[in-house]
């Protein structure tokens, strides 16, 4: 794997610094340091000028498109690997959770709870924490293997690979129109939905595990085990279920904002591309060989998990982060990615707690600060920007408060990202869209009671919630776990109007086949799932240490130079680790 694609701005010399401040006024297409050809002093343009500009126009049509292959495949092997994930997180996690809910409740309480706010709540929390890593745990790969398929296809296509600069973009030139057929077959699958990769097996180890963990409580008979194995069966189709919900195209910021707004259309970061990723196909062809039929057309990585290779797929989630050759010994003064990773969650934390404090207060332009400031350390968490929505609407400040909504559905879609947003909308008198709003907090909890009241409210004569996906011009899927606010108009709705309502928000329920077993009285019980807070020490030095920008990681204590004052941090937070089932007690 390559060195970090970092993409560092190359240093001015003081000469052509000197010269650009002189001119204020000079074309700056990018800030790479080299002559692109555009300045001529031709008062006449000749057909030379005429051919250079077709060129250059051609150059960059053909850059945006591979930045727009680039962009696409790195989306689909987020929707791969995380699909190869939760496939892992069933097999690994799911059945300690089972066990720890059936001791609670049953052996046949997840089968018949599956479908209640506490699981799914615990499910999209765990999700959106693994969600926040896609960016840094798949970019690079992705990079690597996109670039190894352009390879695949220039080698096909007769084009020699230089053995230190690689494939030069300029070579692919007469070969655009078959990037741009390449780029419509990759359009035409997308986004990528979450599955259960096809090549891998049934989980059946992840119910051995549970019915061995019961044996002692339950014994050997089957009527238990067949209902211990309904409800891991319907955990698991809800698992890829809710993370339905996650989309995509909202995570991965950093290689997203290289692709989209930063990408050269001379050419020059595509090679800077292939002078970083030549080194590492040569050096595991080396190693590894050729394998067969590796020089086919778009052979490679990043199309789905028919891609070669995906039997033997790695769950990314769960390997080091660090790259070959890299020890805190080599790097005294930068922390590793995964000890940035956890440092950038407990700062985005304190930020919004401090936020919070200010909300409680009434202070909303500190919180709208404070949450600002949490998400520009933690952006692929979208309850900050929810937390916004919430600050704006206090100050009726209703567009900004839509654009938060946006921002965070644009991740997860979640009844409190709708719930907010259709807020917003009524506040600009846009009563449809609030209405499309409202459809969507039923879809995900055709129950909620706040919901349906308030569209009751603002569509008295509608017989029936539609079952259209709620409008928004730039959002796509969002979450949290915590339920909408309820209006003030719901509080004064008539036990006789709640009666009525129910049996016209029921349409929405999730379609769940029946039980093959009679319920039992104990499936009837309450249980909560909450995290469970963990304490850390962490050096003094470490709280200033930036963990994002170009200094992120830079300035941490190198070994044997911190001051060695500890300061304890307390935080909890959705994972597959840490948490605890308990019965709630009966009011």
């Amino acid at each position: 794997m390559p060195a970090k694609y970092s993409h560092v701005k190359k240093r001015q010399s003081p000469k052509k610094q000197a010269k650009r401040d002189q001119n204020p006024h000079q074309h700056k297409h990018h800030e790479h340091d080299h002559d692109h050809g555009h300045a001529h002093t031709h008062a006449y343009p000749g057909p030379q000028v005429d051919r250079c500009v077709a060129h250059a126009t051609a150059m960059a049509k053909l850059e945006r498109t591979i930045s727009r292959i680039l962009l696409i495949r790195f989306e689909q092997d987020i929707a791969r690997l995380f699909s190869t994930h939760l496939y892992y997180v069933a097999l690994q996690h799911l059945p300690t959770f089972v066990i720890r809910c059936i001791t609670v409740g049953g052996p046949s309480w997840v089968a018949a709870n599956t479908e209640c706010d506490e699981i799914k709540d615990f499910l999209r929390g765990a999700l959106s924490m693994d969600m926040r890593q896609a960016g840094d745990r798949v970019a690079t790969k992705s990079v690597l293997w996109t670039y190894t398929a352009l390879r695949h296809f220039a080698k096909s296509q007769g084009i020699s690979i230089c053995e230190r600069g690689g494939l030069h973009s300029v070579q692919l030139l007469p070969h655009h129109a078959a990037l741009v057929a390449h780029l419509a077959s990759l359009k035409a699958h997308h986004p990528p939905p979450f599955s259960k990769p096809p090549h891998l097996g049934p989980m059946t180890a992840g119910i051995r595990e549970i019915i061995v963990a019961c044996k002692t409580k339950y014994g050997k008979g089957t009527d238990w085990q067949e209902k211990v194995r309904e409800g891991y069966d319907r955990l698991c189709e809800l698992l890829y279920r809710i993370a339905s919900e996650f989309d995509v195209r909202g995570y991965g910021l950093l290689l997203r904002e290289k692709l989209t707004e930063k990408w050269c259309d001379c050419g020059c970061s595509t090679d800077h591309l292939s002078e970083v990723c030549e080194r590492t196909v040569r050096m595991e062809e080396e190693e590894s060989g050729v394998r067969s039929g590796k020089e086919r057309e778009w052979d490679g990585r990043g199309t789905g998990v028919s891609g070669w290779e995906t039997e033997d797929e790695e769950d990314l989630w769960h390997v080091d982060f660090e790259m070959p050759g890299e020890t805190k010994h080599d790097l005294p003064d930068e922390m590793s990615v995964g000890e940035l990773m956890e440092l950038r969650y407990m700062q985005a934390e304190r930020e919004k707690e401090q936020g919070n404090v200010a909300f409680k207060k009434g202070n909303f332009l500190t919180a709208i600060e404070r949450y600002k400031a949490a998400y520009r350390i933690e952006p692929e968490l979208p309850h900050y920007q929810l937390n916004l929505a919430a600050a704006y609407l206090k100050l009726n400040d209703f567009i900004e408060a839509e654009k938060a909504c946006d921002l965070a559905l644009g991740q997860h879609r979640s009844m409190k990202g709708y719930w907010r947003r259709a807020q917003a909308r009524k506040g600009q008198g846009r009563i449809d869209d609030a209405i499309a709003d409202l459809h969507g907090v039923l879809r995900l909890q055709h129950t909620n009671k706040e919901a349906f009241d308030e569209l009751c409210a603002l569509d008295p004569k509608s017989t029936e919630p539609s079952t259209a996906v709620p409008s928004s011009s730039t959002s796509i899927p969002s979450s949290s776990s915590s339920r909408p606010q309820p209006s003030s108009s719901s509080s004064s709705s008539s036990s006789a109007h709640r009666l009525s309502s129910k049996s016209r928000y029921e349409p929405l329920a999730p379609r769940v086949k029946p039980l093959p077993f009679e319920r039992s009285p104990t499936d009837d019980r309450k249980l909560k799932i909450s995290s469970i807070p963990v304490t850390v020490d962490i050096p003094v030095e470490f709280l200033n240490v930036p963990t994002t920008g170009p200094d992120k990681g830079k300035g941490a204590p190198g070994e044997g130079q911190a001051s060695g004052r500890m300061v304890s941090q307390t935080f909890a937070y959705p994972c597959w680790e840490r948490y605890m089932v308990q019965r709630v007690a009966e009011q």
